[in-house]
């Protein structure tokens, strides 16, 4: 029997692994692998503090990475094609079982992976959109009629 810390270290090994390894093969697949792969480093660095140093670097990347997918419109539709791809071959995959690989195991893990997709892309553009100064009435203001507050 696993006393409390032994328990919570090879709860946090399982979960941050498994949510690594699932990070590290969606950067090959699409998905949002760096963020995934952040996500298994917190984890378990909580427990395993070796693992710590490998947080920030991966943690900038995998920012950087987030804020890009929404940078502009059209890589932000490409995102929410993909994720919307991913939900409907999941299902496709999940009611035709005569598909290579076909059926509900397959068809889960596409639906998951698309689903995480776009929260993911919904979380990016949120931050994305935080991190924008709100225009104040002086500045819109400017914009539209010149420095001097006369139509341009």
């Amino acid at each position: 029997m696993l006393k409390g810390g032994a328990l919570r270290r090879a709860t946090a090994l399982v979960a941050g692994g498994a949510l690594l390894l699932t990070g590290v093969a969606l950067l090959v697949l699409p998905g949002p692998g760096l963020l995934l792969v952040l996500a298994g480093l917190l984890v378990l660095s909580r427990e395993f503090p070796g693992v710590r140093r490998y947080v920030d670097p991966v943690r900038v990347r995998a920012l950087r990475a987030a804020d890009e997918s929404v940078a502009s419109p059209l890589r932000l539709a490409a995102s929410v094609l993909a994720g919307v791809g991913l939900l409907a071959a999941g299902v496709t995959w999940g009611l035709l079982p005569r598909l290579p690989f076909g059926g509900w195991a397959t068809g889960t893990g596409l639906i998951v992976s698309g689903l995480v997709l776009l929260l993911l892309l919904l979380w990016s553009l949120h931050r994305a959109r935080q991190a924008r100064p709100a225009p104040t009435p002086a500045t819109s203001r400017s914009r539209r009629h010149g420095p001097r507050g006369r139509r341009s």
